[in-house]
């Protein structure tokens, strides 16, 4: 069976870039990461992670910090799925002018029976313990937190100032999604640059096939360079910033969400399938190899490459 990992190109109802993932994975695991849907997409993405969730046991959703454009539409994503798994980092969040999709966050949030805290080298069954629960294998989803250190006074800081309505995106935990001989991604949300900077010596990096550029690839979020080295990453996947906004990972190879739309990449055993919504996207692919792989239902095949774990 495939792994789909998709990446939609949203944006808020103020037309704010957005984020919004899921991960199909290969277990009887299921994985949303964000929320940005609006009237004029909702149904259509929602209907879909319906569909392509069908068949399996856990659904969990990851929200990353509750910014607008990371839960824009939570309650109607909630009403269509019923969220049972919600992920998000131990906190007090609160808004001056609270929206009905933040409400619905801190609701989700503060529910002893949904909510599970995520921390650095924290575990759960189905999330990275392969578990039996009633005789049935429900499988690892593969997701490892590196952060936060919920003891760090940098992330203690982060937490009382999105308890006071002041800032909310150093809440961001950094995660990845792997497989043995198979993809390595990771997720930093909106983590921000000079905040990265304070913690960088804490967190276990890794090599990773995908690393998802933090605040939507803006130059806010830029990843450090020497942080980079460690990651190696094959590609990153740069946001939906405004260009002018935009840092664009130079001396790395890149798919840029405002241009290529819609992100899929379709992880067989030893392969990774690359797919865009927009059947013009011109950027530079030369580090995908053509291998004739051809699926309309998951757009515009850009090309593939060999994850390291395959190697």
């Amino acid at each position: 069976m495939s792994i789909i990992i998709k990446s939609f190109a949203v944006r808020d109802e103020n037309g704010q870039p957005g984020d919004m993932f899921y991960i199909k994975h290969g277990s009887s695991n299921f994985t949303i990461i964000d929320c940005c849907i609006v009237s004029d997409n909702r149904e259509e993405i929602v209907q879909e992670i319906i569909r392509e969730s069908k068949n399996k046991d856990i659904t969990r959703f990851i929200s990353t910090h509750p910014d607008e454009d990371h839960i824009c539409g939570l309650p109607y994503l909630d009403e269509k799925i019923n969220i049972l798994n919600f992920y998000c980092v131990d906190n007090k969040a609160t808004k001056p002018d609270p929206s009905e999709s933040f409400e619905h966050y801190c609701k989700l949030r503060d529910n002893k029976e949904k909510h599970y805290f995520v921390y650095k080298d924290c575990t759960r069954k189905w999330m990275n313990d392969n578990d039996k629960n009633d005789g049935k294998n429900y499988g690892s989803s593969g997701i490892n937190f590196l952060w936060p250190d919920t003891s760090d006074n940098n992330f203690i800081e982060a937490q009382k100032l999105a308890e006071e309505g002041k800032a909310y995106n150093n809440l961001s935990p950094i995660f990845t999604y792997e497989l043995n001989r198979n993809i390595k991604v990771m997720w930093m949300g909106d983590m921000e640059d000079d905040y990265l900077e304070k913690i960088k010596d804490q967190v276990k990096w890794t090599d990773v096939d995908i690393l998802f550029a933090p605040h939507h690839g803006r130059k806010s979020g830029k990843v450090l360079a020497e942080v980079l080295k460690k990651l190696a990453p094959h590609i990153v996947v740069i946001g939906e910033a405004p260009s002018k906004d935009l840092d664009y990972y130079r001396g790395y190879n890149t798919i840029t969400q405002n241009s290529a739309g819609n992100i899929v990449f379709e992880c067989g055993e030893d392969k990774v399938h690359v797919y865009v919504s927009d059947d013009d996207y011109k950027y530079d692919t030369s580090f995908l190899n053509d291998e004739g792989v051809q699926n309309s239902k998951l757009g515009n095949y850009l090309g593939s490459f060999k994850p390291k774990g395959a190697e």
